[in-house]
């Protein structure tokens, strides 16, 4: 079951969903399972492994790759989420299987931790018996949501304007994920949430990219049924634990960070006085709110970095970049945790994608929330009313964000004299402690992935 050296050293197969935001909490999930003697080896798709600007290999995890059905350009091949889905579905289950067919020959799976978008992974790693565990990226609150829809105990389009499920707190309709909120959008993505847990019982472990404390209500409800491991959160260990000796990054990037200069621009500006904002490497602001959130920026005259993809920079206003030169940065990518750690970020604008509220959360750093869709406007509701460590930006009736607004709120989490603020800060020291404790040696986490190790020898 492994090499001549050390004979039981577990094989984990890891398989994320293809897409940045899943890949690297499940690809750190894997560094960590690494350091403590399993040998950890990736899939990826064969697009992603040639396209990505970074190589996971250097920390000795092994890459393999399997289809998707558009071996040659990914996602933007398929021209479609509907066309993406439906081919990956038909082509990955006989491309993975082959891959652990071929490993049998050579390094036997003894576990397949598979991303709870492709629930088919559950059913190859039964060909094989192989044990196996489903590893979510989003967090137990929408999950918990998505189950309920599942299982028929959520009917839709929801009758009432608020809802109460176990281990969750109130609910408004708007504080839903958007595939449940707004029933019938995008439809293909539906499918891909909810049928997340078709199969799900016939799973080992169900894993969670968090720590205990911060969601432990839903996650004692959850373990009533599934065998529930809390195994975050999964980010380099060097803004945690530091237990992982160089964890710096997570090791695949899909789009290239601009390092230098926000390094360098943040090097010189005061503690607490940078107001960090990004969408993440999905969510498409449109053209009426990026100016709106462009003239907040003006007139609040804050030090300001702004990440704006290369696909997204035609919808800044007119010379917007110019004019806001001796305040602000605006980049096409940056080092998100570099800047996040960086003790010249006071505040995070956010679209409250679980990665960047998960790394926000651990690193200490108050929030802005600007929720745009999927799994979002569940993690603001949390951010602002659960931990209490932002405050959501409310759009008006169009669905969009005033500049009045953001104005105001970068105000309220900016500045020392308001009382919100200061709670607001003292609260994200509160929750940076303990995640790392969580991570750290003896941590619920770390005891839980632990117990997953001793399970496979």
């Amino acid at each position: 079951m492994g090499d001549e050296n050390n004979p039981k050293k577990p094989h984990v197969l890891i398989f994320p969903y293809p897409a940045q935001g899943h890949i690297n909490p499940i690809l750190q999930f894997a560094k960590r399972l690494l350091s403590k003697g399993v040998k950890a080896a990736l899939v990826t798709t064969v697009f992603l492994s040639n396209s990505s600007f970074s190589d996971p290999s250097s920390t000795s995890i092994d890459i393999h790759t399997i289809s998707d059905g558009f071996d040659q350009g990914g996602y933007e091949q398929a021209g479609s989420s509907d066309a993406y889905l439906a081919t990956f579905w038909s082509v990955g289950p006989n491309s993975l299987a082959a891959l652990i067919k071929k490993l049998s020959e050579i390094h036997p799976v003894d576990a397949l931790v598979y991303d709870g978008f492709l629930p088919w992974a559950l059913d190859v790693a039964k060909q094989f018996g192989i044990p196996s565990a489903v590893f979510f990226t989003q967090s137990c609150a929408v999950n918990s949501v998505y189950y309920h829809v599942s299982k028929g105990l959520l009917q839709l389009p929801l009758p009432e304007p608020h809802l109460s499920l176990p281990g969750l707190p109130p609910l408004q309709v708007s504080e839903l994920p958007s595939f449940v909120a707004l029933y019938g959008s995008y439809p293909a993505w539906f499918d891909v949430v909810v049928n997340q847990f078709s199969n799900v019982d016939g799973a080992d472990w169900v894993f969670f990219n968090i720590f205990y404390d911060l969601e432990k209500e839903v996650v004692d409800w959850m373990s009533r049924f599934w065998n529930v491991m809390t195994v975050g959160p999964t980010i380099p260990s060097m803004y945690l634990d530091k237990r992982i000796e160089n964890d710096k990054d997570y090791g695949m990037n899909l789009f290239k960070p601009n390092v230098d200069a926000c390094m360098s621009w943040l090097g010189g500006k005061p503690k607490d006085s940078v107001l960090y904002i990004s969408f993440g490497s999905f969510a498409s602001l449109g053209i009426e709110q990026t100016t709106e959130l462009a003239c907040a920026l003006k007139s609040s005259n804050v030090c300001f970095l702004w990440v704006v993809r290369e696909t997204e920079m035609a919808k800044l206003p007119y010379n917007f970049i110019e004019e806001t030169s001796e305040k602000g940065l605006v980049v096409a990518w940056c080092p998100q945790l570099e800047v996040l750690s960086n003790e010249a970020v006071g505040c995070f604008l956010t679209h409250c994608g679980f990665n960047s509220t998960l790394e926000a959360l651990s690193l200490g750093v108050p929030m802005l929330a600007m929720p745009q869709w999927t799994d979002q406007p569940t993690n603001a509701k949390h951010v602002e009313d659960v931990w209490r460590i932002g405050i959501k930006a409310h759009p008006n009736e169009k669905g969009v964000v005033r500049r009045e607004t953001i104005e105001r709120c970068i105000k309220e989490l900016l500045t020392e004299v308001g009382e919100k603020g200061k709670e607001i800060r003292k609260n994200s020291i509160r929750w940076k402690d303990l995640a790392k404790k969580g991570i750290d040696e003896g941590g619920n986490s770390d005891k839980n992935i632990d117990e997953f190790i001793a399970k496979l020898l």
